[in-house]
């Protein structure tokens, strides 16, 4: 009974396997892609940013004028001055949560714990100035 199961799914997945490639096939037949957009259409991965600032947007609604470009500015910020991936994926994290930077101690190894001060006063004036002036950090 096993066997049959996992031969089942074995053929199963090689059959779908099959179809996603003959439907990349036609898709590149009609309009050459490059192979992340066709991916990415495929298998509808979504665009990190943008999924950024969907979560953040509903916390910055009543509170900023442009809650898309304050939730936009604060996450190009974020990526761009945070090095480290686990801060900066932890601030981001924060943000997406409650609309303004933050870092709970448990999203952070504890080795990089002692960084979470230091990586707030790196953002303080970015991030400010995505709060306060968006339309000029866009």
């Amino acid at each position: 009974m096993l066997v049959r199961i996992c031969s089942a799914v074995i053929l199963s997945s090689f059959l779908l396997s099959g179809a996603v490639q003959a439907q990349a096939q036609a898709q590149a037949q009609v309009q050459f892609q490059p192979p992340q957009t066709s991916l990415r259409s495929l298998f509808k991965v979504p665009d990190p940013r943008g999924e950024f600032v969907r979560l953040c947007a509903p916390h910055m609604v009543g509170r900023w004028a442009h809650p898309e470009s304050v939730c936009g500015c604060l996450h190009d910020h974020a990526a761009a001055t945070v090095e480290d991936a686990d801060l900066r994926e932890a601030l981001l994290r924060g943000i997406s949560e409650t609309g303004v930077p933050t870092i709970e101690t448990a999203w952070v190894p504890p080795s990089k714990q002692s960084e979470i001060g230091p990586t707030f006063t790196k953002i303080a004036k970015p991030t400010l100035q995505c709060m306060f002036d968006p339309a000029t950090n866009q």
